[in-house]
């Protein structure tokens, strides 16, 4: 094997690696051989076929296994030789190969930079600490009221309007044949005017009616309506009104902690507290981070290689479009870009930092570890829980993407453990205001907190499924729970 150095610049390397003719003959009889053993060949016994004769018929067939084993082989001896680490995967380029002649191909690579990790031991940091207080418990209590749908009977006999909710019976049918459709009939059926709950048309005719009145609704269901019976026909539906309610406030009280699973209110305000707790520990421990890594930022400058640097730009443009996509923003401007490209560059240097200082220390993410992270992604997913497995476990990239994280933590939980933290009580509005910094200060892309790069996960093959109900045009429900006159999701 002759082995040349075609160009060298800082962290870029082109080698050029020629393996001789002979030594590819020397494979492709090994491989001949072990082809031989399994083949059967009239007039030979299994084993005892020729090699000429194995040449001849299979020499061709067995060529690209071992091209790609020449390659592999002699790649790693290369580096291994030369001491490289590349920092991604090299890119080989075939440029000669044919039978009975030489085998020669360049490999590009880029490796890891060498660097002093610089003492931290003598840092001192402060972490921003805060003890949830009864005002911050009541709010967090008057949220979750907010949020739990109630009502109660109007007090007044008023006319029905937008927000109210509406207890009916409802029997529909088609208006071209009369014919009464599976699902178009409910008793006791509870609608918020105005949510959109059922298709177009319905709700505004119940609006500005009262208890006791029967109403025929018309309508016409949408050319995309999922029942196929039903798509873009007209439909007549006979309405019963039997009550009509209004939005509530939920009493905060033990019968309204009972709904929530608890025993009574002190044992919801402690669950309350634990958690606004726990969050206020997350966040001071996400500022205490951020300050290590702003130190190992500050106090090291080593050039970082450009596929990783562009690796991690790239990652951070998709993310960012897809979350434009999803809210409408602005196309990014030259400054964002400029922005973000000093930014992948401070995540990818902290990253080899971290990672050298774990190696060094023999800092590991245990099978143990990575088993409770995939678990805890699954959890993300109720009812879908298995497919988050089968994702990971079919996905050796996406099960290592859950490693880097769990690594990172573990590094610098090593470190804190080593520098001198100490608490400082601060405000609810201290711990919880974003940092102002310059750009080479951001931890991250504008919302993140930390040095890492932001993992993939199994949010889209497993994203949750819409429910399957005669909302979405779905047959063969029960007709008291379910309707066809709810409209098509979109």
């Amino acid at each position: 094997m002759q082995v040349k150095e075609l160009k060298q610049a800082g962290l870029a390397h082109e080698i050029e690696v020629t393996v001789s003719a002979g030594d590819i003959d020397k494979l492709v009889d090994e491989r001949l051989q072990e082809v031989g053993k399994t083949i059967k060949q009239p007039g030979f016994r299994p084993g005892k076929v020729p090699l000429k004769i194995l040449k001849q018929k299979y020499g061709k067939a067995v060529m690209g296994e071992v091209l790609e084993a020449a390659v592999n082989d002699t790649s790693a001896k290369v580096l291994k030789d030369k001491g490289l680490q590349p920092a991604m995967q090299p890119k080989i380029e075939v440029k000669s190969f044919d039978e009975g002649k030489d085998l020669t191909y360049t490999m590009a690579i880029e490796v890891l930079p060498e660097f002093e990790v610089k003492d931290f031991k003598a840092l001192k940091l402060e972490k921003p600490v805060v003890k949830p207080d009864e005002k911050a418990v009541n709010e967090a209590l008057d949220r979750i009221a907010g949020q739990q749908k109630s009502s109660e009977p109007i007090k007044t006999d008023r006319a029905s309007k937008k927000g109210d909710i509406l207890v009916f019976d409802f029997s529909g049918r088609t208006a071209d044949d009369n014919v009464e459709h599976e699902g178009m009939q409910a008793d006791g059926h509870q609608l918020e005017l105005g949510s959109g709950q059922f298709i177009p048309g319905f709700e505004d005719q119940l609006i500005g009616k009262k208890k006791g009145e029967k109403v025929e609704v018309k309508v016409s269901f949408p050319e995309e309506y999922g029942a196929k019976d039903l798509a873009g026909r007209d439909a007549i539906f006979d309405v019963d009104i039997h009550e009509i309610r209004e939005p509530a406030d939920a009493k905060i009280d033990d019968e309204f902690a009972k709904t929530l699973g608890m025993d009574d209110l002190n044992a919801l305000k402690k669950a309350v507290e634990e958690q606004i707790s726990k969050e206020f520990d997350d966040l001071s421990r996400m500022k205490v981070k951020k300050a290590l890594l702003d130190h190992l930022d500050d106090t090291h400058d080593f050039a970082v290689p450009a596929g990783m640097l562009e690796l991690e730009y790239d990652n951070i443009i998709k993310q960012i479009d897809m979350e434009r996509q999803q809210t409408g923003g602005d196309e990014l401007s030259d400054a964002d870009k400029a922005e973000f490209k000093t930014i992948s560059e401070r995540r990818v240097r902290l990253g080899l930092i971290l990672s050298q200082i774990g190696n060094s220390n023999k800092i590991m993410v245990s099978d143990h570890e990575l088993q409770k992270s995939v678990i805890s992604e699954a959890q993300k997913y109720p009812g879908q829980e298995k497919e988050v497995f089968d994702y990971f476990s079919k996905n050796r990239q996406a099960l290592e993407s859950l490693r880097a994280p769990l690594f990172e933590d573990k590094v610098v939980d090593f470190m804190l453990e080593l520098v001198e933290v100490t608490d400082k009580v601060v405000s609810v509005e201290e711990l919880t205001a974003e940092d102002d910094e310059e750009p080479q200060k951001k931890p991250a892309a504008k919302k993140k907190a930390s040095g890492a790069k932001k993992e993939s996960t199994p949010k889209s093959s497993a994203k949750k499924a819409p429910a399957k109900t005669p909302a979405k045009g779905k047959s063969g429900s029960t007709a008291k729970k379910k309707s066809t006159a709810k409209k098509k999701a979109s």
